[in-house]
């Protein structure tokens, strides 16, 4: 009679996650950055061949990335959000002074042209999506701190909201009817500027209304 010789058993190793090899990394980060410039030229229509060609990739590495336009859409609302709260993190640390961190701050996230994706998230972006209502609450906190520092060193006038801030953000990266968001880009920075001075103190007028607050832009993300 034959013996078999048992075979040799396995110990299973602590399971691993997935990671992305370094070039899918940066495949995946160039996508999403040619996504975002291409949704603020054309909209969320914009052609997903044209953004692969962009990002220079096939159409298989996207769709491999991003099997939905939805998908490839917030992951692209994750990278602005979370890019402007690296921009205010950076201005607190580094700026000289409250209110020069808010300049900063503010100087540099309108090169984000937050305000001409502000319709594309509203529409397409899922507001309860836990990642992005994350990265929305840091924001606040961050750029709310900002805006706080200011006017608690006296520098910025008191009755003004970070809301108000956001509100020109937006309006100034808006495109105008008729023109395309390169036609802005020569004046952004300079009417950025002259809302900034009026927002120092003293103030030299009484605003009207009220002020805006975050929880107005809740619905547009």
């Amino acid at each position: 009679m034959t013996t078999v010789a048992p075979r040799p058993t396995r110990t299973a190793g602590p399971a691993r996650a997935p990671r992305l090899r370094a070039d899918a990394s940066r495949n995946r980060e160039r996508i999403v950055l040619a996504a975002r410039d291409a949704f603020v030229e054309h909209g969320a229509d914009a052609a997903l061949d044209e953004i692969a060609k962009r990002a220079g990739v096939g159409n298989a590495t996207l769709y491999r990335n991003f099997p939905t336009r939805a998908a490839l859409i917030r992951e692209v609302a994750l990278l602005v959000k979370n890019r402007i709260v690296a921009i205010a993190e950076r201005a607190a640390a580094e700026a000289a002074g409250p209110f020069d961190a808010l300049e900063r701050f503010a100087h540099e996230t309108v090169d984000e042209k937050v305000g001409a994706l502000c319709s594309m998230l509203t529409n397409h972006v899922d507001p309860h999506d836990p990642d992005l209502a994350a990265a929305r609450e840091r924001l606040l906190s961050v750029v709310g701190g900002l805006l706080e520092r200011a006017k608690a060193a006296g520098e910025a006038r008191p009755d003004v909201h970070h809301g108000d801030l956001f509100i020109a953000l937006s309006q100034l990266t808006r495109p105008l009817p008729g023109t395309s968001c390169r036609i802005l880009d020569e004046f952004v920075h300079r009417h950025l500027q002259l809302l900034l001075d009026g927002m120092r103190a003293p103030a030299p007028s009484v605003l009207p209304g009220r002020a805006a607050t975050f929880e107005d832009f809740h619905g547009d993300h």
